[in-house]
């Protein structure tokens, strides 16, 4: 149950550009075995984010939203609910297809094979462009040209991660502990190093950001379903597989209380309009 709420050898000094390309360039595809478990068992995002873009974006139910690399469509469905229009933009196939039968029932869908750097949308087409759990993926020399063509003039660019607390408790503690040791290139690809340098993608136009807390309670087969949605864990087959159950479990048994474990997040949300 779960309830909402090796670099080789490079030379020093594009050590850090090689890792942003290489991780860029296999973003498409690195998520298509695990749909399933992102589907069921990634964190949605609080009310308080449309609330926010309702009184400081001027996000209306008439505003014609492009989600970017919008996935299985967890945010796009937030979106959704509102009233707006939305074009869900995914490149990856399967996760596209995942978002399709997940917002089947709204109208006001429409699914688009594209990606940030190359979204096939109509120039000026669009009040708002969001992106969640994405945009460190994102060529940001492409994709931020790419946003100003499709913004009508005025739009808002805004960019949200559910980013899970580390070091909050003693669980948050182990399960980092375990994505240390297991994790396949974790920490060449943790968003946070994009968060850090969010005024690069925003430049030169001001941004503005807020965070609220969120959290998800999971049992054990929903902690193991969150664990294995991450692309940057093993999958069957990896010899660390099976001893990465393994110490989860034993995490999960350490610090469960009434057959559940609390995963913690800050949603972190960056918006501003693109000159």
């Amino acid at each position: 149950m779960v309830t909402q709420a090796g670099i080789g050898c490079v030379p020093e000094g594009r050590q850090k550009r090689y890792t942003v390309v290489m991780a860029v360039s296999n973003a498409t595809s690195r998520f298509s075995s695990r749909v399933g478990d992102y589907v069921r068992y990634r964190p949605g995002y609080p009310r308080e984010v449309l609330e926010l873009l309702t009184s400081e974006c001027g996000l209306t139910p008439a505003s014609v939203v492009a989600d970017v690399a919008s996935g299985t469509g967890i945010f796009t469905r937030l979106l959704l609910e509102n009233g707006n229009r939305v074009f869900g933009v995914e490149p990856n196939r399967e996760m596209r297809a995942a978002g399709e039968q997940f917002l089947k029932a709204y109208g006001g869908f429409t699914s688009v094979a594209g990606s940030a750097e190359a979204t096939s949308l109509p120039a000026q087409s669009v009040d708002m462009i969001t992106a969640a759990q994405a945009a460190h993926w994102f060529d940001r020399n492409q994709a931020r040209p790419e946003f100003v063509r499709i913004l009508k003039p005025g739009g808002w660019l805004v960019l949200l991660w559910n980013e899970r607390k580390t070091d909050r408790t003693a669980f948050l503690r182990d399960y980092e502990r375990l994505l240390l040791a297991y994790g396949t290139d974790y920490q060449e690809v943790r968003h946070e190093r994009t968060t850090a340098e969010i005024a690069d993608f925003f430049a030169p136009s001001p941004f503005r950001s807020r965070t609220f807390a969120s959290r998800q309670q999971c049992d054990y087969p929903a902690l193991e379903g969150r664990l294995l949605s991450s692309s940057y864990t093993p999958q069957p087959g990896n010899a660390s597989y099976e001893p990465m159950l393994q110490e989860l479990r034993r995490i999960f048994e350490a610090h469960q209380i009434g057959g559940r474990v609390v995963l913690e997040y800050d949603t972190r949300i960056f918006y501003g309009q693109l000159a």
